[in-house]
């Protein structure tokens, strides 16, 4: 199963977080029939995600959302608890056939299939309204999009690396890290977070030749003291439910479920985050019409 680590540097003034998600991204890749690009695109954001997700509580949710002018459209990844040391994710692409050539440095060219846009942020709260901010994109790239946003939103200088290895065959590997400059850091502290950052290896070439998310904690902070504390769980996991289906269908009020009724023996719908698909039969959307009086 995949994992993410969370650690502290420094006494505190540095945050950590790694994981390894290559089953994850998989199960995205394998549900959405995703393209090669599209699967790149929408495993690092779904990464992203799940890495951040490890500070959410209760029923709190973050959504990322990337909006540009290329071919795959938009790319939008959930996170929340699923349980005690579980973050459930879940992530699709609007156009999930969205594919480019590799680009002049042999890698996917995600900044080509997103374009040019904005990423959008918004964390659920189990209280209160949500909290939303948009950024425009740095790159494309994602990681360089949410380093972006939580220095610009959020005040948190960080450096994020995320990663998808694939081939004809599926995703071989996918992972990132997260390390971020919290309050009271000192300039050498970030000096020296710095360094580690520019000479550190590619996640998927760690995660490659074996390396486990604390070995990615290790290699992001350098010479830095570091401090190991929580590991989590990942799951692909979605919020849909059929009782979810039925009032985004009651939303189109009498007349028309009615003849919806009266044309099609069944109705269908898919959910975009998980392509789980439910089916009505004509007498169960009448149901529904009668339910609206």
């Amino acid at each position: 199963m995949d994992r993410i680590v969370t650690a502290t540097g420094e006494h505190g003034t540095v945050s950590l977080v790694a994981g390894i998600t290559t089953t994850l991204v998989a199960e995205a890749r394998e549900r959405h029939d995703l393209a090669p690009t599209a699967s790149a695109a929408v495993g690092r954001l779904l990464t992203a995600a799940a890495l951040l997700g490890t500070s959410l509580r209760g029923r709190e949710r973050l959504t990322l959302r990337v909006v540009g002018d290329g071919p795959i459209g938009a790319v939008t990844a959930d996170a929340w608890s699923a349980g005690e040391g579980i973050v459930g994710a879940r992530g699709y692409a609007r156009n999930a056939k969205a594919d480019l050539p590799l680009n002049a440095q042999g890698k996917f060219d995600i900044a080509r299939v997103v374009g040019r846009g904005s990423l959008q942020v918004t964390k659920t709260y189990e209280v209160g309204q949500p909290y939303s901010g948009v950024v425009p994109l740095a790159s494309g790239e994602i990681g360089d999009d949410v380093a972006a946003y939580l220095a610009n939103s959020e005040q948190i200088p960080s450096v994020v690396a995320l990663g998808v290895l694939a081939d004809p065959g599926g995703i071989r590997v996918a992972g990132g890290v997260v390390a971020q400059v919290m309050p009271g850091a000192n300039e050498a502290t970030i000096a020296a977070l710095e360094t580690a950052a520019a000479v550190m290896s590619p996640v998927t070439t760690q995660i490659s030749a074996g390396a486990d998310p604390e070995g990615l904690l290790r290699a992001v902070s350098g010479a830095l003291d570091l401090k190991l504390l929580d590991a989590y769980d990942v799951v692909f996991d979605c919020l849909c439910t059929r009782d979810k289906v039925e009032t985004a269908l009651l939303g189109l009020g009498k007349d028309e479920l009615a003849k919806i009724a009266r044309e099609q023996p069944e109705t269908e719908a898919r959910c975009e985050f998980c392509a789980k698909r439910y089916v009505l039969t004509a007498d169960e959307v009448t149901a529904l019409s009668s339910r609206l009086g």
